[in-house]
């Protein structure tokens, strides 16, 4: 190996690598027979080592290409540019839309990231709440993990007057940043050398940690999302789709393409669909009349042959069927309940079952997706992200907006403290220019 780690922490990469490993396709019966924890550590390198050699069996019934050659060439048919008939105005309204979304979305899920739906149950039942209808109330528990609300009481109802520092936005702003930067041409290394310019490393997780440390230790892209990566399928190259979406209104097929270069840097397979997937949608979601439209579309830019478009088919059709959202997220659990809770595939399943069952209700759709629970944080910003665009700014409810006072704070460099509304000016100017 070209970089020497703590053992505890190698033991969690061949853990987490074991698992990534059997669900892309892998026969790891042969690896499962060693208990990593009597295994001298020597050895445990060398098993490593022949653990990502791997590929997956003849059996496995899916083809998933990291390539944007490979994606193309699976990916079904579709309109890839759509007309849009907006004015400058209703432009900028549904970008402002989304971004407020977005962060309204995050805000909410922020208290409760990584809950189960039963445990976020059993606190809105402590607050005498059998549904999530707003930002979630303050209570004073004891009780693992309702005793965390503690350190984050202005998270919650009646606290809030911003839009607090959170991952999922700082990689819209930073996406902002890299286009003002760099124009549509920008690559994966220009995203990468962003990074390690204005992301603090200890304030960037999973995958994403595991990609700045290979820049940091001299490794290129795209080895940077396979070297040492088991976290290459996870939730992380997802909630940096949005800017991609929001600068190609109605045109899928480029947001697709704007989010491959950037998911590359640290993801693979449906690491790298979740990014295109959600940001062609949002691209879609500024010519079409409803979310279901804007979603098959943005199917429409990722392999038909992936596992990500056959979870996201098989949930729009259980949507059909069934109008009850809990009905459709048991579905969901037992199928893809397997996943780590902050994968791509269990999370992006949840997000559209909210938005599909939301009826175009923007309140709906987000208090669902945080209902579902896992990344709680990050579906809700992606849901309030697309029912944003959709509706528009001016189309929002006031009690979800007014709360963040225009206000977001980022760990971004140059970025610490900005007006919501100003990004979304910022935006619009990129497309006009």
């Amino acid at each position: 190996m070209d970089i020497r780690i703590d053992i505890r922490e190698l033991k969690e990469l061949f853990t987490n690598e074991l698992r990534e490993k059997e669900e892309e396709g892998c026969d790891v019966s042969f690896f499962k027979e060693f208990d990593i924890e009597t295994l001298r550590d020597d050895l445990l390198e060398i098993l490593y080592v022949d653990l990502l050699k791997l590929k997956p069996s003849d059996s496995f019934s899916y083809i998933e290409p990291s390539t944007l050659e490979e994606i193309k060439k699976y990916r079904p048919e579709g309109p890839r540019r759509l007309d849009i008939n907006l004015s400058d105005e209703d432009l900028k309204d549904k970008i402002l839309g989304g971004i407020f979304g977005r962060c309204a979305g995050c805000l909410l899920g922020k208290p409760v990231e990584g809950w189960t739906k039963e445990e976020i149950e059993k606190y809105l039942n402590l607050a005498g709440l059998k549904e999530l209808d707003y930002y979630f109330p303050y209570i004073e528990s004891d009780e693992e993990p309702f005793n965390r609300i503690k350190q984050v009481r202005n998270w919650t109802a009646g606290n809030i007057d911003r839009m607090v520092r959170d991952d999922d936005i700082d990689y819209t702003i930073l996406g902002l940043h890299i286009l003002e930067n760099y124009g549509e041409d920008f690559t994966t290394d220009d995203i990468a050398r962003e990074w390690l310019t204005h992301l603090p490393y200890l304030l960037v997780y999973t995958a994403e940690r595991i990609a700045y440390r290979n820049l940091v230790n001299g490794i290129k892209p795209p080895k940077t999302a396979t070297f040492m990566n088991p976290y290459r399928e996870w939730i992380g190259a997802q909630i940096r789709a949005d800017i991609f979406g929001y600068i190609n209104p109605g045109y899928p097929e480029k947001a697709g393409e704007f989010a491959f270069r950037d998911a590359s840097l640290s993801h693979t397979k449906n690491g790298i669909y979740g990014e295109m997937f959600i940001s062609a949608t949002i691209a879609s979601a500024f010519a079409v009349g409803n979310v279901e439209s804007a979603i098959e579309i943005g199917l429409t830019e990722i392999p038909k042959t992936s596992r990500l478009y056959e979870a996201i088919n098989k949930v729009i059709d259980w949507c059909r069927r069934e109008r009850n959202w809990k009905n459709v997220w048991s579905k969901v659990m037992e199928q893809y309940g397997g996943y780590h809770p902050v994968h791509t595939i269990n999370n992006a399943c949840f997000v559209v079952l909210s938005l599909i069952l939301s009826g175009g209700d923007f309140e709906k759709a987000i208090t669902t997706s945080v209902m579902c629970g896992f990344d709680t944080d990050c579906n809700g910003a992606t849901s309030g992200s697309i029912m944003g665009v959709l509706l528009g700014y001016k189309n929002l409810p006031r009690r979800w907006i007014e709360p963040l006072n225009d206000i977001v704070e980022s760990i971004v460099t140059g970025f610490e403290k900005t007006r919501i509304s100003d990004l979304g000016e910022r935006i619009f100017r990129l497309i006009k220019r």
